[in-house]
This record gives structure tokens, C-alpha cells and sequence, in this order.
């Protein structure tokens, strides 16, 4: 079947664990479109199977079949993504939404609303000539994104690789789900040493579930917090302001040289990895270019290697939803120095990649639904854990 076609025989909702996953690409550009398509069918276990030009071709498109994942353009005609978001949610609440724009810092905004209003990600367009030929990076990321999250639709486990895969996750045995893993996950004694620093990792789903953590936390926690988040540059300072404005704390990019407040937030840079460094006894943040680690920059791994070794066991670290396994290699640092690791559950992750692997690893003192981390934190501070 081309893309653009329907299967009127599959009804929205139905699927065969087996089949590939399905994608509807969403965006007014013919170009964009059979770019995205050629990438995603370049994989066997990815089918494109329609395409429409605006938000409400897609909602008309999703009516007629079943779909794992949309990619959403955001600016077109006639419906634009935003609109449309919601309208898809309706017709299927379990899709995964992809938003796909330029880098704008409206944009930015706008897909930040998106993620509060149920879109599972988000990926930039290619914006030059060279990344439409090329385009490695937004190759490897639109399939990544797109196997993650049609196995978390399907209620599978994504592959540690989503790209190096070349088929769907393995279905789940028959019968009931467990969601916390099949063997029971070995959980640590927290240290017995009162929290001095949070460091938060999270990706995909991440913008939404750190809106509830930080409500969770308001007037509750003061220690400086810093966050890796999975975003490019425009998006991080945007991503600030939102949470700044849920959690009722200041909140800001991180900028090099930057002293750690008690109370503050601290959000990694799009592009660049943030650490953490000491002078004089005060902390600060360091942002540098270094090779991206996990395929990301920034990623979470350098930021709490570099916690524990100035805070060791002082140092709680919290990773959220989130694909891939980066903050593995990071938790593994801050308990080898004593430290504290609380990955968010199954049941509550849009993708169980990231705290599945410090989970699965054996590396947490507690894996929580997202509703209860806020509570572990400040209880692992002792109350308001003020330093």
C-alpha cells in the first residue's frame, strides 16, 4: 500500500503485535514528507502508512485507520498542529504525537504546550539544504523516536538501540502486563547522608512529567536542582520559563560560571553538556562541547559524574521518562560514591528507556510513579532539605 492510502479493514485502535509500527506523516511540505517517509521505510519495522498535508487531513486520515505514531508538523494551512493535537487525542487517546517543527523560539512554545497537552516528543525539522541531503541526525532521530514510542503504544519495551534495531520489540506474553519488569527490580538502601544537590535526568515525555514533579515541589525543596533534559537550543530556555512557572522557583538556563542557589533551578543548554565544577568552596555550573555521550548533548551522564564527585553521598539523582539509556553510566558514579538514584515506574513512563535502565540495573533506592517522586525527594531531604 503507498502512502496516503487507507486500509479501511483495520479499524483505529486494532493491531498485530507482529506488524511493523504505523506512522502518519503530518506537514504541508511534499519535501518534508518524503523525506521523513524514505528514512522511516529505509526500516522494516517501521510502515508509513498515510500522509496528509494539513491538521485536519490527519484528523480525517486517523478516523479511517489505525495508527501507532503521528509526526505533526506544526505551522500549516487550513489546521494547524496545535489545533489538530487535541482533535487526534479524541479519536484515539493512545497514539503517540510526535510534534516536528523549525527552531524558532515560537515554535519552541508552542510544541512546550503541546507536550502539556499530550504530544509525546519533539524533533526539529531539517532547516538547511545539507541537512535535507545528509540529514544523519534528524535520520537517526525521527526512527528512534518513532520505534520508542510505537513500542511503548503497543505496551513493548523499546530496544536499548531503537535504531541499531531491524524489527519490532518483542510482544508481551500473553495475559496481564508487568509493567515493574518480569523479575522483581533489587532496590539500595538510600544514603543515610542528607541530600546537598538533585540532578534530574529525562527525554521523551520529560517537558510534562517534570510540570507535575515541579508542582509536587513548591515551597518544599531547598537545594539547587540541575536538569538534562533531551532538547535542542531554543527549546532549553523555554523549558526554564515553563517550569519556573508550574513550580513557582526561579529557573534558568544554565550559563557558565553561574554559582548553585539553594532553591534553584539550573537547565542544561540545548547543544551543550552542563557540569558542575568547584572554587573556594562554592559550586558552579561549567557548560562544554565534548563529544556527545549517548548520541546526546547535553546528556545527563557528565552532569552526575561530575555531582559525585564533588557532593558523593549527597547527591540525589532522579531519572524520568525518557528513551535510550542515558544516566546508566552516571547513576552507577553517584552510588559507587554513596549516593541516591530514583528512576520514575513503567506504568507512568512514556518511554521506560532511560529509568528502566538504572532500574533494571539494580542502581535505585525507590522506583516511583511520577505522582510519588516529589514525596521521596523531600523526604529523602529530611523536609524542606535546606542547605
Amino acid at each position: 500500500m503507498t502512502a496516503g492510502a487507507f486500509d479501511r479493514r483495520a479499524a483505529p485502535g486494532t493491531q498485530t503485535s507482529a506488524e511493523p509500527y504505523r506512522v502518519l506523516l503530518v506537514d504541508d511540505s511534499a519535501v518534508i514528507r518524503g523525506l521523513s517517509a524514505r528514512i522511516l521505510e529505509k526500516d522494516p519495522a517501521v510502515r508509513v502508512v498515510a500522509t496528509a498535508g494539513d491538521g485536519a487531513q490527519a484528523v480525517s486520515a486517523l478516523r479511517r485507520r489505525s495508527v501507532d505514531v503521528v509526526v505533526l508538523d506544526i505551522e500549516m494551512p487550513v489546521m494547524d498542529g496545535l489545533t489538530a493535537l487535541p482533535k487526534l487525542l479524541e479519536i484515539d487517546p493512545d497514539v503517540r504525537i510526535v510534534m516536528s517543527s523549525t527552531l524558532t523560539t515560537r515554535n519552541a512554545d508552542i510544541s512546550l504546550r503541546a507536550l502539556q497537552a499530550g504530544a509525546a516528543d519533539y524533533i526539529p525539522k531539517p532547516s538547511t539544504a545539507k541537512d535535507m541531503i545528509g540529514g544523519d541526525e534528524f535520520a537517526r532521530d525521527l526512527l528512534a523516536k518513532v520505534k520508542a514510542l510505537g513500542a511503548s503504544r503497543r505496551g513493548q519495551r523499546p530496544a536499548a538501540d531503537p535504531v541499531g534495531s531491524t524489527a519490532p520489540a518483542a510482544p508481551p506474553p500473553a495475559g496481564p502486563k508487568p509493567l515493574a519488569g518480569v523479575a522483581p527490580i533489587a532496590l539500595r538502601k538510600p544514603s543515610l547522608v542528607p541530600p546537598r544537590i538533585l540532578i534530574l535526568g529525562s527525554s521523551t515525555g520529560g517537558p510534562k512529567a517534570l510540570s507535575t514533579l515541579f508542582r509536587g515541589l513548591r515551597g518544599k525543596l531547598n537545594m539547587p536542582i540541575l536538569l538534562t533534559q533531551h532538547m535542542p537550543a531554543t527549546f532549553t530556555a523555554m523549558l526554564a520559563e515553563h517550569i519556573a512557572d508550574a513550580g513557582e522557583r526561579p529557573a534558568v538556563e544554565g550559563a557558565d560560571g553561574m554559582v548553585l542557589e539553594p532553591g534553584h533551578l539550573y537547565v542544561a543548554p540545548g547543544d551543550y553538556h552542563m557540569v558542575i565544577e568547584e572554587a573556594g568552596g562554592r559550586a558552579s555550573v561549567c557548560l562544554n562541547q565534548d563529544p556527545p555521550e549517548n548520541f546526546c548533548r547535553p546528556s545527563v551522564d557528565p552532569l552526575l559524574r561530575s555531582a559525585a564527585r564533588i557532593y558523593g553521598p549527597a547527591v540525589l539523582a532522579v531519572i524520568l521518562t525518557g528513551m535510550g539509556q542515558d544516566g546508566l553510566l552516571g547513576c552507577e558514579t553517584v552510588v559507587e560514591g554513596g549516593g541516591t538514584v530514583i528512576a520514575q515506574d513503567e506504568a507512568t513512563s512514556v518511554v521506560w528507556g532511560m529509568p528502566g535502565a538504572v532500574a533494571t540495573a539494580g542502581l535505585c533506592s525507590a522506583v516511583l510513579p511520577l505522582d510519588a517522586i516529589a514525596g521521596k525527594i523531600v523526604g529523602q531531604a529530611g523536609g524542606k532539605g535546606a542547605r
